[in-house]
């Protein structure tokens, strides 16, 4: 087990339509093994891209939750890959996901006054975060963000687009000044990288340590390597 899990108020999550949506898939299924409660939301684009990279049809109304939980890297050219997950696990991960319309303004967590551990952004695309800090609320991830702002909770952004127009730079001081926390998908490499799938955990890493959720899935900076090391 990656993840130690822990109880507290749920996490929104929500993935938009930029490139890297691995790195969500990845989030999502260490939340459900820690059993953090979650609230998804997949934009329409984000669904696009789940198809394009990770060859995965979450569906017209993108509620096939259960393909995301359930995929592994397909990668057979070395042992450091995501374990497979069995269709009792996936069922059992369901348990802790509520998938939201991406146009549902009535859902719980388009009010403040639903309490959340903070909301994710991941990836965050440049067209939500300029909806994110102009307070657009054009869809139910930009209304969910706004609410974590006004409520001063955790909002972390994930942007993943490279390289980045003078605005993106601007939108994401404008982010970290409202609060927000940006952290962009750049994997480090001092952690014994021996795979694409280390590269992945590595952000993933640092984003479940920014909302306290114990993970083990990268080796830590240590005087003693032997200390931190990856299980």
């Amino acid at each position: 087990m990656t993840v130690m899990p822990t109880t507290d108020h749920p996490l929104v999550l929500a993935i938009t339509g930029a490139s890297g949506v691995v790195y969500a898939v990845r989030l999502l299924q260490c939340l459900c093994e820690a059993q953090v409660p979650v609230h998804l939301v997949i934009s329409p684009s984000a669904a696009t891209v789940i198809q394009q990279e990770l060859d995965l049809d979450v569906g017209p109304t993108r509620d096939r939750i259960d393909l995301l939980l359930g995929y592994a890297w397909p990668d057979s050219t070395t042992h450091h890959q995501w374990v497979p997950r069995s269709a009792q696990q996936v069922e059992k991960d369901l348990q802790h996901v509520t998938h939201h319309d991406y146009q549902d303004y009535m859902t719980p967590i388009a009010s403040g006054s639903f309490l959340t551990r903070g909301m994710v952004i991941c990836p965050c695309s440049g067209t939500t975060l300029s909806g994110v800090v102009h307070a657009s609320g054009n869809n139910l991830i930009q209304r969910a963000a706004d609410v974590h702002l006004k409520e001063h909770r955790k909002l972390i952004l994930v942007p993943r687009e490279t390289p980045m127009s003078v605005f993106q730079l601007e939108n994401m001081h404008r982010a970290a000044q409202a609060g927000a926390i940006v952290l962009p998908a750049m994997p480090g490499w001092y952690h014994q990288v021996n795979s694409v799938v280390d590269l992945v955990d590595f952000v993933v890493a640092r984003i479940l340590d920014h909302i306290q959720v114990p993970n083990r899935l990268i080796q830590r900076w240590s005087t003693n390597p032997t200390i931190e090391a990856k299980e």
